[in-house]
């Protein structure tokens, strides 16, 4: 740029320190800042900053080190070295481009971990951690620190930060997994109550690989409801089940919670033989209540996606027809016009709109059958104009099926839809949507079309399956919910099952009476008598035989005749009591954290089944017809590293989220 017509513009307006080794001139409307020491040009516009004149001073070759603590201040000097960051391009002043004209770099070697650059500050190891979790928490392939994209836009924000190899940012991910995973442990240590884990099989779009997934889930000291990942290890699909049973239990043996386990929720097609091996292995050591009647627990969404396979099976063919008439419709703007027209003379009242599904995500593929059904009068009319095109629409039968069908699909999504709506919700709002589905599938099994009975019966006989595991779960569930108690199993088993429903109720008020005696055991209020016997017993220097001893004595007695004469327990007084009134906001953990102490045993009762995690489906995957993926960025990498970086992602958003 010929800079003899440039005019040097002195301004009290320039309070920065880095014009003292700048002159700012004029050329045009364009302003220069031009360093004085090697005569480098760069922007000197008023909208520029001052930050990459300071960068240039600190590199700057011909600049001596007099005064540079203005800018630079560590206790070993940045050594000197090369980078041409950016120029202006004067012929395109008016779009203001930075343009790059040098992208090599020669790495230098930061002697000093904390580097001052006037008031910011550069802390080169938290830097590097914070890169990792970015990675972590994003799903960021390893590889993307030697990008040179990655490395230009790094070294032109701040070129003091030391880059690092896709090596060092692994071994910084692990250390990172490492310090959490000691979080996780000291929470696990401290918990009031008991764990609930989940077991997920996920793949990887690359390969046939398979991977067991195990989650936390318990609620804290605040009555908070907590997942943590515990592990993500690899496994063959083709290993015997004594070896993947063998898998889950060194993982809970690893983290030492096998003691703490109150009970496990599985996919719904999971092997019976699995989970009889840990539950006998468990059983051996009684770590189970109810000797494991509660432990085996099964996904209530993975139950629900299945009968939902079920429903658009049986659909196939009709479903086919529906995409195809579709098409059609969409296939030109005259096709759509006449469509529209004569939705408007046959007064159509809905307004949804008609898309091809997206196969993976079941629900899309209801709601395109919802709204075909709903123009199924417009299809008609549009077959009487164009019956060569038309040829593949429903016949009235067909028609009648779809609509039915279309209605079990429609319960399965609002269901699951309430299963869903909260990230962590409690296990007392299964029991009412679940037996509402129990009586649903009983009516369709009357259904007089074989078509539908036997699609009913083929859903049913897999919602018994689940039934038989999970109902005494989510009964004892219902009734530590204070809106419902006993009550909520008094309206629904004489629906269910008539005159034997006296009988099952009393079946699992057994198994309740039994869960509160096991907590009572272990209850501190409920040992406290026994440690003062122990007390007594362990022979105090000077107490002897004195009124001391006489009045344990005496709390033996009183608690002995307390239970006899028959006064209240937790349990007996919370269904005494009156029903809490239903309101939309009611929080049930928040009920019990108000109301523990005047139930203490019964809210640690209610702290283990109130975590039971009935679904273990997120929200974004509900309605999955495939399982859980492995990104692919993270795929190829070793096993160690893989685990590292899953549970570590969790953790990390746990914290954030917290």
């Amino acid at each position: 740029m010929d800079m003899s017509d440039a005019v040097i513009v002195n301004s009290s307006r320039l309070k920065s320190i880095v014009w003292n080794d700048f002159d700012r001139v004029k050329k045009g409307d364009t302003f220069v800042a031009i360093c004085r020491h090697c005569k480098k040009k760069l922007s000197g516009s008023s909208t520029s900053g001052t930050s990459h004149l300071r960068n240039h001073l600190i590199r700057c070759q011909r600049r001596s080190n007099h005064g540079v603590a203005q800018y630079f201040s560590a206790k070993d000097k940045k050594k000197e070295g090369s980078l041409a960051l950016v120029t202006i391009d004067q012929e395109q002043k008016n779009d203001e481009v930075l343009s790059i004209v040098n992208l090599r770099y020669e790495q230098e070697q930061i002697k000093s971990e904390h580097v001052a650059i006037g008031s910011n500050s550069l802390d080169q190891r938290r830097s590097q951690f914070d890169l990792a979790r970015m990675i972590i928490l994003h799903n960021y392939p390893l590889a993307m620190v030697e990008h040179d994209g990655f490395k230009i836009f790094v070294r032109n924000l701040q070129p003091l930060f030391e880059l690092v190899t896709r090596n060092k940012v692994e071994a910084d991910c692990m250390e990172i997994y490492a310090k959490e995973k000691q979080k996780v442990y000291e929470i696990f240590d401290k918990l009031p109550g008991k764990i609930s884990v989940s077991a997920d099989v996920w793949t990887a779009s690359e390969d046939d690989a398979a991977y067991l997934s195990l989650a936390a889930h318990y609620i804290d000291e605040n009555w908070q409801l907590k997942k943590k990942n515990l592990n993500f290890v690899t496994i063959d699909p083709s290993y015997a089940e004594d070896m993947h049973s063998e898998v889950i239990m060194n993982c809970l043996m690893d983290w030492d919670i096998d003691r703490k386990l109150f009970s496990m929720i599985f996919d719904s097609f999971t092997s019976d033989n699995i989970v009889e091996r840990i539950r006998d292995r468990l059983s051996q050591n009684r770590f189970l209540h109810c000797n494991g009647q509660l432990f085996d627990v099964r996904c209530a969404v993975d139950l629900l996606n299945r009968m939902a396979h079920d429903a658009l099976e049986t659909l196939c063919e009709i479903t086919q027809k529906i995409r195809e008439s579709i098409r059609y419709v969409k296939s030109s703007e005259a096709t759509q016009a006449t469509f529209n027209e004569l939705a408007d003379e046959v007064q159509v009242e809905t307004k949804k709109c008609l898309c091809i599904d997206n196969p993976l995500k079941w629900n899309s593929t209801y709601l395109m059958l919802e709204a075909a059904s709903e123009y199924r009068k417009v299809f008609s009319c549009l077959r009487d104009r164009d019956p060569v095109n038309m040829k593949f629409l429903l016949s009235d039968p067909e028609w009648d099926r779809l609509i039915t069908v279309t209605s079990f699909l429609k319960l399965f999504v609002e269901v699951t839809n309430v299963f869903t709506r909260s990230k962590y919700p409690t296990a007392n709002i299964f029991f009412p949507e679940i037996c509402d589905i129990h009586l649903q599938l009983i009516e369709w099994c009357k259904n007089p079309d074989e078509y539908i009975s036997s699609l009913a019966l083929k859903m049913r006989k897999k919602f018994e399956e689940y039934w038989y595991k999970c109902s005494s779960g989510l009964a004892v569930a219902a009734m530590l919910d204070p809106r419902f108690k006993m009550k909520l199993l008094e309206y629904y088993y004489p629906q269910l099952y008539g005159d034997s429903a006296t009988e099952l109720i009393d079946d699992v008020f057994e198994c309740i009476k039994s869960l509160y005696n096991e907590h009572s055991m272990v209850s501190p209020l409920a040992s406290s008598i026994d440690q003062g016997l122990d007390w007594q017993a362990s022979g105090i220097p000077g107490s002897g035989k004195d009124s001391r001893d006489r009045l344990m004595g005496f709390d033996k007695f009183l608690h002995e005749t307390s239970q006899a004469e028959g006064s209240s327990s937790d349990l007996d007084k919370y269904l005494e009591e009156p029903l809490f009134p239903r309101n939309v906001d009611f929080n049930v953990l928040n009920w019990w954290k108000v109301h523990t102490p005047r139930y203490p045993i019964l809210s640690m009762m209610a702290r283990n089944i109130l975590g039971i995690p009935i679904s273990k489906v997120a929200a974004e995957s509900r309605f999955d017809t495939g399982g859980r993926m492995l990104n692919h960025n993270w795929s190829s990498l070793p096993p160690t590293t893989i685990q590292a970086l899953m549970c570590s992602r969790d953790w990390i958003r746990s914290e954030l989220e917290s």
